[in-house]
């Protein structure tokens, strides 16, 4: 097996190859940088990914909350609005690897319907490309990844071909969600996860073992079973050449005309600079447009920070008289997508239902925070933790000119504005939220939980540089270039136009592979810039 660490021997100096001219430069190396990297690397480009966190070997991860916080993106960023979101452990990851480090790795596709919402609906926003533009890239990736999932998965369209591994074992919240949709007529299938229920090779890494149902997937896979990008893409990308820096914070981007030619970041405290023949900005939904913003970049049609998202994530809390051991197994194992469309629904949209499990610091605190309970009364709610289990719903959300982020007047620790986020929900968030709440307090109810209480959240965010085909409306191309400078790629959830009623990993995914192949077919073509049109005609 490969040790991650060899990544790092890539870098094995403060300017790690030395070398400071490459065809491509990555910013970032979660789900929207790595598999693009690799891409590249696989096509001969030499390529360099930049990341602002630290590499975090799987050896290295130990089965404790609180010893992963490095794990997670801490700059302080200020949210607004009558729903303002936490950030921390919740919404971002830093690292090698990027938030799939700390991702549950639950990876329904979405349906061909998500992509027309204001089609169907005549509210939101629809996408530019069809499902059909990335149902190859799905193929690939469940098979790329290993992701173990039912034979016959009940939603959606035929499949062209099944997962790659047999599904997991239900956990006991998965369970119990069985057992409560059986009483109340909903179907339920083991759901898709980006874990192994069976050893796979992988390129790069070695043998990937298949999972030992510890749980604490949100702190980080120990073993290596979860297809975080530390050990699918990113060691892919290495074995073709690929170098990865990491403790790398990008402060400016250099420009001539309508190309950026350069890419300068700060490590260990010094400022460097490497040249670039194209960028890839793969930050995520907050750094991105913040970086874009502090720049000026990308930004004539004004909307870099617009078309904020975050799914309508409320769960479900209660307890069981059988141990349900709520931090064992894959925390989204079971799932249920019958309210994608649900009869009779007064909202736009729709959302899944999915089992949850948690950790104990996890649970605590977000007990706390949404029943308001302290002191004793929080220490013996938490005697009763092993008899906890949890669902949750992951739904639609609407972009409204309310929802944005903005630079502050407030500087951070590197003396850089933070991103101050509004956020709020909407009358079709509210309305789906109590469609949803009515639903899983039944489904829990008919499955011999007690003591029921709800935490409303919105989970994943999404938007802040829309893709689009009128530049006057949106930021990038369905290819994800930029409409204002000819070689700067977003490739990332900020390009969303719409959330989607899943979770997003896998869709990044899809447009990152997609981004890639779209730019090296231009370059095959001869062309400095990927063709305006190549993408939609592929």
């Amino acid at each position: 097996m490969a040790d991650l660490r060899d990544m790092g021997r890539q870098d094995s100096g403060p300017h790690g190859s030395g070398r400071q001219d490459f065809d491509a430069v990555v910013i970032g190396t979660g789900a929207g940088g790595a598999p693009l990297l690799a891409r590249l690397a696989q096509a001969g480009l030499r390529v360099l990914a930049l990341e602002a966190g630290e590499a975090h070997p799987p050896e290295a991860m130990p089965t404790d909350e609180r010893a992963q916080a490095g794990l997670f993106w801490r700059d302080e960023r200020l949210s607004a609005g009558a729903n303002p979101l936490p950030f921390g452990n919740n919404n971002s990851g830093c690292g090698v690897g990027g938030s799939t480090l700390h991702y549950t790795a639950y990876v329904p596709r979405p349906q061909p319907d998500d992509f027309h919402l204001r089609r169907t609906f005549g509210v939101g926003e629809d996408w530019p490309l069809a499902f059909s533009k990335l149902e190859g890239y799905f193929d690939e990736l469940e098979g790329f990844l290993g992701v173990s999932g039912p034979a016959t998965y009940p939603w959606g369209p035929p499949r062209r071909q099944g997962y790659a591994h047999p599904p997991l074992p239900l956990n006991g919240a998965a369970q119990l969600m069985q057992r409560g949709a059986e009483a109340v007529g909903l179907r339920t299938s083991p759901a898709p996860n980006a874990a192994l229920s069976r050893p796979q090779e992988q390129e790069g890494y070695g043998l990937r073992p298949a999972c030992t149902n510890r749980g604490f997937c949100q702190a980080g896979c120990s073993v290596g079973a979860k297809a975080s990008m530390d050990v699918t893409f990113l060691p892919l990308a290495t074995r073709h050449g690929a170098e990865i820096r990491a403790g790398c914070f990008v402060t400016d981007l250099e420009r001539r005309g309508d190309r950026v030619t350069g890419v300068v970041y700060r490590q260990g405290g010094q400022e460097r600079r490497v040249r670039a023949g194209a960028v890839f900005l793969a930050a995520g939904a907050i750094e991105t447009p913040r970086l874009l913003l502090r720049l000026g970049l990308a930004n004539s049609s004004g909307q870099v920070g617009r078309n904020f998202m975050a799914h309508v994530g409320t769960q479900l809390w209660g307890q069981v008289e059988e141990e349900v051991r709520p931090h064992k197994g894959i925390p989204g194992a079971l799932i249920s997508e019958d309210t994608h469309r649900p009869e009779g629904a007064d909202f736009a949209g729709g959302y899944l239902v999915q089992s949850i499990g948690v950790m104990p610091v996890t649970y605590a605190s977000q007990f706390a925070r949404g029943t308001g309970t302290w002191g004793a009364a929080l220490t013996s709610h938490m005697r009763g933790y092993r008899h906890t289990a949890g669902i949750n719903v992951l739904g639609d959300c609407l972009p409204q000119p309310g929802n944005f982020l903005e630079l502050s007047d407030e500087p951070d620790g590197r003396g850089l504005p933070k991103p101050r986020i509004h956020f709020s929900w909407g009358e079709n968030e509210r309305r789906m939220n109590a469609h949803a709440t009515r639903l899983m307090t039944d489904l829990w109810t008919a499955a011999g939980a007690s003591g029921l209480w709800t935490l409303e959240r919105s989970a994943h965010v999404i938007g802040t540089a829309r893709m689009g085909r009128d530049p006057r409306r949106s930021v990038v191309r369905p290819d994800g270039r930029a409409h204002d400078l000819e070689n700067l790629y977003i490739s990332d959830n900020s390009t969303f136009p719409s959330a989607l009623s899943v979770n997003p990993a896998l869709t990044i995914m899809a447009l990152s592979l997609r981004t890639a192949d779209g730019f090296l077919a231009a370059r095959r073509k001869g062309e400095s810039a990927c063709d305006r049109g190549a993408l939609e005609q592929t």
